[in-house]
């Protein structure tokens, strides 16, 4: 039996994932800084260490003192419209706290990584759906930082003999239960709850993009969906395949104007949403080429928008604390 480290392991996603690994008979320990984590978030029974990232000293004395076997690193900013304001922020959380986290890993042998990246690595694709071998042009410096640290994932490979496999996330949306749903102002779909909340209109950034409603289309991945891909990358690893990429998405994009309509279903009234000025970083359009993922891990998605929306929802409602 392995056991692997989350860093982030509180967080929406990284709760998500921890529960996916535990389902799946792996042990693991919760790495987490609590900054955007929640306690409620953590099963019983599973080992937390309250920390951060850019502490060597606590991450190499945790790695030895659990055992651990392999690392999912979660933990990072990600907010793009974020990152072109304060880039200096997100290279230091995003790429100096996976450099620390990579040098106590060569440090103690521990030697798999599964890596959270982002389809912001694409910026504004060529081509749809985009594969993997699509160029990188990331346009926010948050989408500069996730292609850092693929490549310093490849670059300790060829060093040390990382094993690793990076996960380029699409949009992710949902919740597996209601006690772990996402309560990100900077995601979508709770930005229209939070809006609803406050008797206010979601804003849509931009309706003049090159799309045929005008606003940016996006693949959405529920997360349960998307921590199952986690699952299925550390099994990789485990296999001591040495490195790869992957997209985790749909294959399939919706617009922003889409996806009110689809919130306006589940909720039950208009949510009549306004117009405002573009964010800076946004791509017109991005959805996921899933043929590789498929291929080799044996893993597609099985939820559609609906669920996604209707999980977020009930999650939503169920949890007065924000």
């Amino acid at each position: 039996m392995t056991t692997w480290l989350v860093t982030g392991g509180a967080g929406y996603i990284g709760a998500h994932v921890v529960q996916a690994l535990l389902a799946s008979g792996r042990e693991v320990v919760i790495y987490d800084d609590f900054s955007s984590g929640l306690v409620r978030r953590v099963p019983d029974g599973v080992t937390v260490v309250e920390g951060d990232v850019h502490d060597s000293a606590q991450l190499a004395h945790t790695f030895r003192h659990h055992t651990i076997d392999g690392v999912v690193h979660l933990a990072a900013k990600k907010a793009a419209g974020e990152s072109v304001d304060i880039p200096l922020l997100y290279y230091r959380e995003n790429v100096d706290g996976l450099l620390t986290v990579l040098e106590a890993m060569e440090g103690t042998g521990v030697s798999r990584l599964v890596y959270s990246s982002s389809a912001a690595v694409y910026g504004t694709p060529a081509d749809n759906p985009v594969s993997e071998d699509a160029p990188l042009h990331p346009e926010s410096p948050y989408g500069e930082t996730k292609v850092v640290g693929e490549w310093m994932a490849r670059d300790s490979g060829v060093a040390w003999g990382l094993s690793w496999s990076a996960l380029r996330y699409f949009n992710v949306a949902g919740a597996g239960s209601d006690a772990l749903g996402d309560s990100s102002v900077n995601n979508l779909v709770p930005m229209v709850f939070r809006a609803l909340e406050q008797d206010q209109r979601p804003q849509i950034f931009g309706d003049d993009y090159p799309t045929p409603d005008g606003t940016c289309i996006r693949d959405y991945i529920h997360v349960s969906d998307l921590a199952a891909a986690h699952v299925a990358a550390a099994e990789r690893c485990e296999s001591g395949v040495r490195s790869d990429v992957f997209n985790v998405g749909t294959g399939h994009g919706y617009s922003v104007r889409e996806v009110m309509d689809v919130v306006s279903e589940v909720v039950g009234r208009d949510v009549n949403a306004e117009v405002v000025a573009r964010r800076a970083g946004d791509p017109p359009a991005t959805w996921a080429s899933t043929e590789r993922i498929e291929a080799e891990l044996d893993w597609r998605a099985t939820r559609d928008l609906s669920q996604m929306v209707a999980s977020a929802w009930s999650s939503w409602q169920a949890n007065a604390e924000r």
